[in-house]
């Protein structure tokens, strides 16, 4: 919704979107300046969300800040969570059981899944396809409806525990997750009969938000937007954590550097991390899934920093440690906030028609960026 019009003495128009619009994707305010239909700058303005997720991490034991994480990216809260038990477990050098390091991989990858099959849904209704936005939440519940029987949420998890996982598999688990496959492997190509090749979409996207390979580094980018425009920065690939190293998968990697690359780059993954779950939903070791730790957690005296793929790029978590029940000092480094600095850069000399579609191909989730 365009809130407030107003022009400037050269001429130009400038509007505000937001921080309440569908297509900002949370409460995002852009401040826009135009020359008729041309973006000049966008200028966003963040906080709205905020809640202080750091600090208030600061008062929380090292068992409990970790579920805080769930609340900022909510589309990929399972790898959130695993990136903070991973620094735990850094610190106080424990070992996670195998089956524990698979489950939690299982889990990533179904995340990441139900986050870009959103996301899929979410672009195409923003440039003007409605009928996929239903197609994308008609698979997602099948994902949902194994995370709600496996963890008992669907949305904002609490499972992973420094050491592992907090329950064993539910009986059903390996029966859903083959169902689900089997499901999901017709639907990737139907996603793709409907708007990969569809000429509407791609006359949208091609050529719309380009982002060169040294401005993607130049900015901090990361995840499929980076990938897009050619940068190599899977950490699962770079720095492989858990079982990832002995994994046979693709980092996708896309030279088009623009917003229909981006699109590529998330349609190819969802078939990489289908064939993840494959390699490792029949071959779940048998044991603990959770290591013996002590009911109250002590990092020793120190800095520990770990870092994780999540759907939208680099996860990363520092903890500075007193030695106490307590971190002194928790900063993130999610992978939105960069991701979107870079939007200014894509949209100048674009039209505001196409800013819709920029947004949506780089996949923000606004409480991942304000925190």
């Amino acid at each position: 919704m365009i809130e407030e019009l107003m022009t400037t003495e050269q001429g130009d128009l400038v509007i505000n979107v937001g921080p309440q619009h569908p297509s900002t994707h949370g409460v995002l305010h852009l401040v826009i300046t135009l020359n008729g239909e041309t973006i000049k700058k966008v200028e966003p303005h963040l906080g709205y969300i905020h809640r202080s997720i750091e600090k208030m991490c600061e008062s929380l034991s090292f068992r409990q800040f970790i579920y805080v994480t769930s609340r900022m990216d909510y589309l990929s809260s399972h790898i959130n969570n695993h990136g903070c038990a991973l620094c735990v477990e850094k610190g106080l050098q424990i070992e996670v059981p195998p089956r524990g390091q698979v489950i939690r991989v299982l889990m990533d990858e179904l995340t990441r899944i139900a986050s870009h099959v959103l996301w899929w849904g979410a672009l195409a209704m923003d440039v003007g396809a409605i009928t996929p936005f239903f197609y994308a939440f008609r698979e997602r519940e099948a994902i949902n409806d194994i995370m709600e029987e496996t963890c008992g949420a669907r949305l904002t998890m609490n499972y992973m525990v420094p050491g592992g996982v907090m329950f064993d598999l539910h009986p059903n688990f390996q029966k859903k997750v083959h169902e689900f496959i089997q499901l999901f492997k017709s639907k990737v190509d139907e996603y793709d009969e409907l708007l990969t090749n569809n000429v509407i979409f791609k006359a949208r996207t091609r050529g719309i938000g380009m982002l060169s390979y040294e401005d993607a580094i130049s900015y901090g980018c990361s995840g499929p937007t980076a990938r897009a425009s050619g940068v190599h920065c899977d950490i699962r690939k770079l720095y492989p954590y858990e079982v990832y190293s002995g994994l046979q998968f693709e980092e996708i990697i896309e030279s088009g550097c623009d917003s229909y690359a981006r699109y590529v780059v998330r349609m190819k993954e969802m078939r990489q991390s289908l064939s993840i779950v494959e390699q490792l939903i029949d071959n779940i070791p048998e044991g603990d899934f959770q290591a013996k730790t002590k009911a109250v957690l002590k990092l020793p005296k120190g800095e520990f920093y770990s870092r994780v793929e999540t759907a939208r790029g680099e996860f990363g978590v520092y903890i500075v440690s007193e030695g106490g029940m307590t971190p002194y000092r928790i900063k993130f480094r999610s992978p939105g906030f960069s991701n979107l600095s870079a939007l200014d850069h894509m949209a100048r000399g674009q039209k505001i028609g196409d800013l819709v579609a920029i947004m949506g191909s780089l996949d923000l989730v606004i409480p991942d960026i304000d925190r």
